[in-house]
């Protein structure tokens, strides 16, 4: 029998084989380290004598509890002046390559990986952050993985792990324009559940995700942990190869060669069972957006909240009327008719340049609503030059929104920029939790295009409820590489 693209990966990283039920060991190629989950792994190391196995094959960055303004002064929150001197004074004393802020190459650490060519087909990918499933968009197998395993692999770069189901996501058909990735990846949730995944590695496969550009793909992976599963992975193809090629970490010469042909070999064979199948239509998709407080509970921005007392199954409509009367929404009321006060673009989901790109697109020409907070946060700093050579910056600016620095920023409030308590915002990131952007801030999930044109409304809003110029082609982004720049360029503050 054939076997997955996920067992193809797990089966070449076997160290040791488990027996009687014993985890299997693998060997891990790419350790990413940020500020936030690695103190306690250091000092771990340093209690014990130890250094860290493969300085080579970690790296770290500071992104999580990071400033996005003013980040050429001194950290005034103390907290991340604590975390962010922890990390430097760390990667220091065991030799770990560092982007710190006024890096070029510093970011969030799903956007880092890709952008140096670090992040490859057939790799093992972890680190303490579980939006590591990004890495997955690539074909490797990338998940998040907790401190005590972040020593674990620090010392050995090996990890015992039990072997994991399958589940192939079947995404055929067209996506509408208007809709994207971040569609897409909100309906399989609020299909499966955010449970669903759990025991999995999900496969995204089928004709939808295979027209998606690698800046999609990474969308749809990182969000595979919002369904409780292990990973996310997509076969790699020319436009992996295409994204890969060039990258001051990809291979070159024959080597280049040679690794394209193995690469190639990483698709799931026509004779492997999953373990679970499901089948999604994009031609049936519009844009989703969440209105309750997990990312499961989502619907097409045409619907309405729902009514619970129409939920059948009690433990669903006990969870609805929760997070209804937490996100302060009437049952029935129209999602259209739902206002925001902050719209943040940003995250490891959606902070890449085509996704700043499609905003610049869409709110050009326009200015924000009144009363709307814009706050635009590219993932990483590269991203942020690319977007100013651009003239991206110029277009959000005169929009009315706040052109900040890298990092995780508004996504999970560990910084500077939260939701005050009942303020309500739409956001391109990933999670929301009561609270996660913020003691009592409410969070609604949506599409860089739906954030876009939420915006400019000041209502959760799709394109379809703008005015846009005629030729305006919203269908469509290239996700062309970023230009190279000196990586020992800083920032201009």
């Amino acid at each position: 029998m054939g076997k997955t693209l996920a067992e193809k990966v797990w089966d070449a990283h076997i160290v040791r084989k488990g027996e009687n039920g014993a985890p299997d060991l693998l060997y891990i190629d790419l350790h990413l380290c940020h500020e936030v989950t690695s103190p306690q792994a250091f000092e771990g190391l340093r209690l014990a004598g130890r250094q860290v196995r493969r300085t080579d094959l970690t790296l770290a960055t500071e992104d999580h509890n990071t400033p996005t303004l003013d980040i050429d002064l001194p950290i005034a929150d103390l907290t991340s002046r604590t975390q962010i001197d922890t990390l430097r004074h760390n990667a220091a004393e065991f030799g770990v390559r560092i982007h710190s802020l006024g890096d070029a190459d510093q970011g969030i650490v799903h956007q880092v990986g890709p952008q140096l060519g670090l992040t490859m087909p057939g790799l093992t990918v972890v680190c303490g952050d579980s939006h590591t499933s990004t890495h997955g968009a690539f074909g490797g197998l990338a998940f998040g993985i907790g401190t005590s395993e972040v020593e674990h692999v620090l010392a050995t770069q090996t990890l015992p792990l039990q072997p994991f189901k399958t589940m192939a996501i079947n995404v055929v058909g067209e996506l509408p324009p208007g809709t994207t990735s971040k569609d897409i990846i909100l309906a399989i949730i609020a299909k499966i559940g955010t449970g669903g995944g759990q025991g999995y590695v999900l496969e995204y496969r089928g004709p939808a995700i295979e027209k998606l550009s690698m800046e999609a793909r990474m969308t749809i992976c990182n969000m595979s942990i919002e369904a409780g599963a292990r990973a996310g992975m997509i076969a790699p193809d020319q436009t992996t190869f295409d994204y890969i090629k060039g990258r001051p970490h990809a291979p070159e010469g024959q080597d280049w060669e040679d690794a394209v042909e193995y690469w190639k070999t990483l698709r799931t064979d026509d004779d492997a069972v999953f373990d679970t199948e499901v089948e999604l239509r994009a031609s049936d998709l519009e844009p989703f957006v969440t209105w309750g407080t997990n990312p499961g509970q989502g619907l097409p921005i045409s619907a309405r909240v729902p009514v619970p007392e129409e939920i059948a199954d009690e433990n669903d409509r006990v969870a609805a009327e929760r997070a209804i009367e937490y996100m302060g929404l009437v049952p029935g009321q129209p999602l259209r008719e739902i206002t925001v006060d902050t719209v943040f673009m940003g995250s490891c989901t959606n902070g890449r340049i085509e996704d700043l790109r499609s905003i610049a697109k869409v709110i050009q020409g326009h200015r924000k609503a009144d009363n709307v907070r814009v706050l635009v946060v590219p993932a990483s700093a590269r991203v942020r030059l690319q977007a100013e050579a651009e003239g991206l910056d110029v277009i959000f600016k005169e929009f009315g929104a706040e052109w900040r620095n890298a990092g995780c920023s508004m996504c999970l409030g560990m910084n500077p920029d939260q939701l005050a308590p009942g303020e309500r915002s739409a956001s391109t990131s990933n999670r929301n939790f009561e609270g996660r952007q913020g003691k009592g801030g409410r969070t609604h999930l949506v599409s860089p295009l739906v954030a876009a044109a939420t915006a400019i409304r000041g209502t959760l809003s799709s394109l379809s409820d703008l005015d846009l110029p005629a030729g305006v082609d919203l269908t469509t982004f290239d996700g062309s590489p970023l230009a190279p720049l000196d990586p020992k360029v800083l920032l201009q503050v």
